[in-house]
């Protein structure tokens, strides 16, 4: 139930615009920029959003510093591939709302046709380059991981039959 406070909190705010909040996914998305933008700043998920990416780079860290063959490292590694692999979805998935859905959710004060929730060219780029970045994040994660964990199985193999 929404507040008598709430509603006029709601529609005081300014529309929110679909092209931002997709390049905002995609851009800043690891750090939680577009729940903030979309939400505000009391969104929980845009607040654990960094977890994941703090420890992926903190694995990228551990490689630098340990070398590959850190079992850390490539345990944390994916969490930052993964992270910006939702992200990039998540900006897709922005991207390819009808205005009419698009402003119905978060932009209930305006009409279902208003300019905020409709889709332009820059909308388009920010599909796209999610598209392409979200992708070859998220097979270079799963082929990291998958390597490094098969590597470490034979290894464990070669060490138990010695």
């Amino acid at each position: 139930m929404t507040t008598r406070a709430e509603a006029v909190l709601d529609t005081a705010r300014a529309p929110r615009s679909k092209t931002l909040a997709a390049w905002l996914a995609f851009l800043g998305g690891p750090l939680g920029l577009h729940r903030f933008y979309l939400y505000g700043l009391g969104d929980m998920t845009g607040w654990l959003l960094p977890i994941p990416t703090a420890l992926g780079l903190y694995g990228i860290e551990r490689a630098r510093m340990y070398g590959l063959d850190d079992g850390w490292s490539w345990v944390l590694i994916p969490f930052v591939g993964f992270t910006i692999a939702g992200c990039a979805l998540m900006a897709i998935i922005y991207g390819l709302t009808t205005p009419e859905r698009w402003n119905a959710r978060h932009n209930p004060q305006v009409p279902p046709d208003a300019l905020p929730g409709r889709t332009n060219w820059f909308t388009i780029g920010a599909v796209v380059l999610a598209l392409l970045v979200g992708a070859t994040v998220l097979m270079s994660s799963i082929v990291f991981s998958f390597q490094r964990y098969f590597e470490h199985q034979i290894e464990e193999g070669r060490r138990i039959s010695q």
